[in-house]
């Protein structure tokens, strides 16, 4: 049967994983009364933790386009030092939606990692980092 193949494939059940815990993490942020993406989350916590990072910088870092964060979180003027770029940083707005939001980003992760194994994550990390080395555009090929 297709279902039991697919079932027994990792990507498979990477990508499965992957959106189960977003759909279950999103309906929490909303529950919580914050208006906000788990994407616009992302871009938001990255601004917050490298205050002097690039549009294209914050794409790669959150595989994303920065247009998955609305107006309002983010305020963009001239950079100080290099006129050819913007300097992003958060509303006050924005703000607020990290602390809003950082409880309830840990108590979700928390719930969906719990009956893992430090160990088990640990594994988790290595494996995944292998994958997408193996993955990477390589001079050998």
């Amino acid at each position: 049967m297709l279902q039991d193949r697919l079932r027994e494939t990792l990507f498979y059940a990477l990508e499965k994983s992957i959106k189960t815990y977003r759909q279950f993490a999103q309906a929490k942020i909303f529950d919580a009364g914050v208006d906000i993406t788990i994407d616009q989350w992302l871009v938001l916590k990255t601004l917050q933790e490298n205050p002097d990072v690039t549009l294209q910088q914050i794409a790669v870092l959150v595989f994303k386009d920065f247009a998955s964060i609305t107006t309002g979180f983010v305020r963009r003027t001239r950079h100080a030092r290099d006129g050819r770029r913007s300097a992003l940083a958060l509303t006050s707005a924005g703000k607020q939606a990290i602390r809003e939001l950082e409880p309830i980003i840990r108590s979700n992760r928390r719930y969906a990692l719990r009956g893992v194994d430090t160990a088990d994550v640990t594994r988790a990390h290595a494996l995944l980092d292998c994958i997408v080395a193996n993955c990477q555009p390589s001079d050998s090929l």
